[in-house]
């Protein structure tokens, strides 16, 4: 063996030592980015499990409180009504005015609590999947909402024999929730036009609507509609709490289906929603 070999030898050694402190580096590393991020996914567990609990006590102290609330409730609108009534005559008219006006009060905080309770079981409510049919629950909801206001000129069309796979409870909240929506909408109208119905959409799907020819409202609010106490309009114009379309889009995403809406100002308004077939 001559100097040259022995040399090549040497540079050979010298390079493999290099290449195996660099392996033995990057080796390390990557235990280490392995050890951060199993630590990592222990924290995120830990504090997912922990988001979990927080949110069941929260959901069931919410439920608690609102069914709690709804005694007093009924009590004090129960206890104006009867002193309306049986004590009228001996009130002045500010009296009256002030039990007029508690009895309002109580009413829509009893309404509130109503609607709480549906948002509460569309975010978090235990499911179950049945056949269900749609037509059936938009002829009942139609029926209770022109008894609350028989007066009202309202032109319902509710399509025949549509169905749907989903939660029996949460389905019947969002079909409630979009025909009040409309039906509130549209109360300045002469005549009222409240249409449910089914349309076929891109790649074939199905979707479902509930469309009004009430006063509309602009595209570009077509998203902030559906967030929880998003007003378009002032409560002394339309009253409500401001919760129903949002329990809408939690019902129908716990479904793994899409909401969304179309409107014009002054020209009504359409909502749709799907459901996975």
């Amino acid at each position: 063996m001559d100097y040259d070999d022995l040399e090549s030898i040497l540079i050979e050694n010298n390079d493999l030592k290099a290449i195996n402190e660099r392996l033995q580096r990057e080796i390390s590393e990557h235990k280490r980015a392995d050890e951060k991020i199993k630590k990592l996914n222990e924290d995120l567990s830990c504090r997912a499990a922990q988001l979990e609990e927080a949110n069941k006590e929260l959901e069931a102290f919410s439920y608690t409180v609102s069914h709690d609330l709804r005694g007093p409730l009924t009590s004090i609108n129960g206890f104006s009504q009867a002193l309306l009534e049986f004590y009228g005559d001996k009130l002045d008219d500010a009296g009256k005015d002030m039990l007029q006006r508690i009895y309002r009060g109580t009413k829509r905080m009893s309404q509130l609590i109503e609607d709480l309770l549906d948002l509460s079981l569309a975010s978090h409510g235990e499911m179950t999947h049945e056949t269900i049919d749609l037509t059936m629950l938009a002829k009942k909801g139609a029926t209770e909402l022109q008894r609350t206001q028989p007066e009202r000129k309202v032109e319902f069309v509710i399509a025949d024999g549509v169905f749907a796979e989903g939660d029996l409870r949460l389905i019947a909240i969002v079909i409630k929730n979009l025909l009040v929506n409309a039906w509130k909408y549209s109360a300045r109208q002469p005549v009222a036009h409240i249409e449910f119905g089914v349309l076929q959409i891109e790649n074939g799907k199905t979707a479902y609507f509930v469309r009004d020819n009430g006063i509309g409202f602009d595209i570009a609010d077509a998203e902030k509609i559906f967030e929880p106490f998003q007003r378009l309009h002032d409560l002394t114009e339309f009253p409500g709490t401001g919760i129903g379309l949002a329990t809408v889009k939690r019902g129908i995403q716990r479904h793994g289906g899409r909401v969304w809406a179309e409107g014009k100002v002054g020209k009504g308004a359409t909502f749709y929603f799907t459901l996975p077939s």
